[in-house]
């Protein structure tokens, strides 16, 4: 359980900052935030909370039990 919360986390934190990069830069854009249109918008809120996610789940990996 704690590497799949480990591997989730990490997905979060790559599509999150993948989606800050792309609003701040314009640059790269392979983000799921840019991919969903119901997220038009608000793709700024949407990665910042990706990233809060993974933030979440790395200390809920770290708050179990090493198996």
């Amino acid at each position: 359980m704690k590497r799949l919360l480990e591997f989730l986390g990490f997905l979060a934190l790559v599509q999150g900052t993948g989606g800050l990069v792309y609003e701040i830069t314009g640059k790269v854009r392979w983000g799921v935030t840019q991919q969903w249109s119901v997220l038009h918008g608000y793709e700024i809120y949407a990665s910042i909370a990706l990233v809060v996610l993974a933030l979440a789940l790395f200390a809920a990996a770290d708050s179990r039990k090493s198996e």
